[in-house]
């Protein structure tokens, strides 16, 4: 369904809107035998990997498509992302659909580039739920989050970026929420080295992905217990499902203390503001690290916009 062309035509598309981001060594996370690389994309535009796919997205939209106007349903960031690449490429009618659970720092970001942002449902599930019927009824041009061929294709070049910077690494370990960013990186890195392992990563709270996979079923929504990862919360999509026995060679749960201890060891000793959802790749190397062992890896933190109230609590706790 998605081939690494379709990603490299898309980081043609993007290339000029987006940071490269960088690909640090982390001390406190390797050992003598496990070196650990932080690829940072909480210093993406905007400050979250969903930039890279709606920009793939909505760079390949006709001009009627954008005339229309857009609209999408988002945890915060792939909404926030929508918002500033409309900005970009002027387009004039956005339209964001977000639970009422969102973070402020995230609605703040998507209403300061001028979307409209419309906040109903008291879970992802929900507002999708809800929003759907409204967005038929208007005829927006819709973009999925998480199973949009393009979309996956612009998040896609995160992989392709990281063997760039570092051709040694054997493991990429990658938050699972719909699982676009997932399906998009595993591609890209196994057609470059296919003897790579891509690990996926999802909160006890909300294992979608890894009961579809158990139970032969995409589970388009899901219900999830209360987390620090909003991001993480709700169903998959059905292109990263499709595509999972190919691009997804394991999945780790990780609880919510251990994500909590995850965002501050990187708010404190890495000196990297992430979301909880951002840090379950550390979380998973703390509960399961005799899986890295001898390895190198490079695990992603998809984003940076920490609420400042659980930044402070982190901070004093």
């Amino acid at each position: 369904m998605i081939s690494v062309q379709d990603i490299l035509n898309a980081r043609e598309r993007i290339q000029d809107y987006i940071t490269v981001t960088p690909l640090d060594f982390s001390m406190g996370l390797s050992t003598k035998t496990m070196k650990i690389y932080l690829k940072l994309e909480c210093q993406q535009k905007m400050k979250s990997f969903k930039t890279r796919g709606v920009l793939s997205k909505m760079t390949s939209l006709t001009n009627e498509e954008k005339k229309k106007g857009v609209t999408t349903i988002s945890s915060g960031n792939h909404g926030a992302g929508m918002s500033y690449a409309s900005s970009l490429l002027d387009i004039q009618r956005v339209k964001i659909f977000v639970p009422e659970t969102t973070p402020l720092a995230k609605v703040k970001k998507i209403n300061y580039y001028g979307a409209e942002v419309v906040q109903v449902g008291r879970h992802y599930d929900e507002t999708h739920k809800i929003a759907m019927e409204i967005i038929q009824e208007e005829k927006l041009t819709f973009i999925d989050s998480c199973s949009d061929t393009m979309v996956i294709a612009g998040q896609g070049t995160i992989g392709l970026e990281i063997l760039e910077q570092n051709p040694d690494i054997d493991v990429i370990v990658v938050p699972i929420g719909g699982g676009g960013i997932i399906t998009g990186i595993s591609i890209a890195a196994k057609h470059i080295n296919p003897n790579i392992q891509v690990i996926g990563v999802q909160p006890t709270a909300c294992p979608a992905m890894v009961k579809s996979l158990e139970d032969k079923t995409c589970y388009l929504e899901y219900p999830s217990e209360e987390s620090l990862c909003d991001a993480l919360v709700g169903g998959v999509g059905e292109i990263p499902y499709k595509m999972a026995a190919q691009c997804i060679d394991d999945i780790i749960v990780v609880d919510e203390v251990t994500i909590k201890q995850a965002t501050a060891m990187l708010l404190t000793e890495e000196k990297v503001v992430a979301e909880p959802s951002s840090a379950t790749g550390v979380a998973a190397i703390m509960l399961r690290q005799e899986l890295f062992e001898g390895k190198n890896v490079a695990i992603v933190i998809t984003g940076g916009n920490l609420d400042p109230a659980l930044m402070k609590r982190l901070l004093t706790e």
